[in-house]
């Protein structure tokens, strides 16, 4: 299988992270991607490099006011006497209404949806990379390619189309899925992170040509809280167009199963061209983030579940965080979805 890498990811480096109130060090760290790579080339799977597209690409998924806050917070944020390294929001609008903040403060809270999302020096590379990273794929898929997976780093299904989150910046699986529609393609995006992809569907909550599917620990006591719950079907076009699978905590392999099968049959009843796996493997028992207990083996078999629809699939990388599972966990997926890792 091929798998698209942009080592530019390390450009991003956040070391802010607040857990309940207090300063913790960051967990979206370069090295989770380096593991994921090497265990992907151990286990046979070839590397191919990214493709840069124009920045217009982006504006297809997101505003352009968000796009140049990306591109020149940080620059103005230095300005700022006595402000942080990193630009991290004092406050959140609990309406954003038809105003626009001029202030590089206001703005952060404008388009920052949490502290989670901290902006350095490399961060809008890095994240253009990422962008990069998923669309190339979702190009070698559509070009004939049956399954690739984008190694993207930094992660992107909390970014909305004008709010970072999470530790998320671009929606790296929306600008996938966007690449195949401008050519027509009907595109479903199943998230299998421990979190509900709550920035994909906020871009797709009200168009039909995209089916959005998430599998996640239940919101009403896990991140993002406010949204990912099965009442949330889609509005005006969208209605219907997506589907909320809240799961409880520490559901593990055979209940998450049962509840991947409703997943794929809405999804095969919607029949894509092109399937978009946003993969988080932040569902696992040992990750830090401890919402679920999906095991190594469990990887598997729901990436063997995904790969029985027989469609094109663009695997594209959102959480999974640093323990000693991370890589063969990756691998265990792969290996379901593709037991021919050189046949992809």
């Amino acid at each position: 299988m091929k798998i698209v890498h942009d080592q530019r990811h390390a450009l991003h480096d956040p070391k802010n992270f607040l857990v309940s109130g207090a300063p913790k060090p960051n967990p979206e760290v370069p090295r989770r991607a380096e593991v994921l790579l090497e265990a992907a080339l151990a286990a046979g799977h070839q590397a191919v490099a990214t493709e840069d597209l124009p920045l217009d690409y982006l504006a297809r998924i997101h505003t352009p006011e968000y796009l140049r806050f990306l591109e020149t917070v940080h620059a103005r944020w230095k300005e700022i006497p006595g402000a942080s390294a990193e630009v991290i929001p004092n406050m959140h609008p609990r309406e954003r209404a038809a105003g626009y903040p001029a202030s590089v403060v206001g703005q952060a809270g404008y388009h920052m949806t949490d502290t989670a999302c901290p902006i350095d020096g490399g961060t809008w590379q890095a994240a253009v990379a990422a962008a990069n990273c998923a669309m190339t794929g979702a190009g070698l898929v559509l070009a004939g390619e049956r399954r690739v997976y984008a190694l993207c780093r930094p992660p992107g299904h909390h970014a909305y189309a004008d709010q970072a989150g999470g530790f998320c910046y671009l929606n790296n699986a929306a600008l996938a899925a966007q690449r195949a529609v401008a050519l027509g393609a009907r595109v479903a995006i199943l998230d299998v992170d421990v979190h509900h992809g709550n920035g994909t569907q906020g871009i797709f909550y009200e168009r039909d040509e995209v089916l959005t599917v998430s599998l996640h620990s239940d919101p009403i006591a896990f991140y993002p809280f406010f949204v990912g719950y099965a009442t949330e079907r889609g509005t005006g076009r969208g209605l219907g167009y997506n589907l909320n699978i809240p799961l409880p905590k520490g559901t593990g392999d055979e209940a998450y199963l049962k509840a991947l099968g409703k997943a794929l049959e809405r999804i095969a009843a919607f029949r894509p061209a092109l399937l978009v796996v946003a993969l988080g493997l932040d569902a696992h028992e040992g990750d830090p983030f401890q919402g679920l207990a999906i095991t190594t083996g469990g990887f598997r078999r729901i990436g063997a579940a995904i790969g029985e629809l027989g469609l094109p699939t663009l695997m594209v990388q959102e959480g999974g965080y640093m323990n000693a599972a991370l890589g063969p966990n990756l691998v265990s997926f792969l290996a379901g979805i593709d037991p021919a890792p050189g046949l992809a």
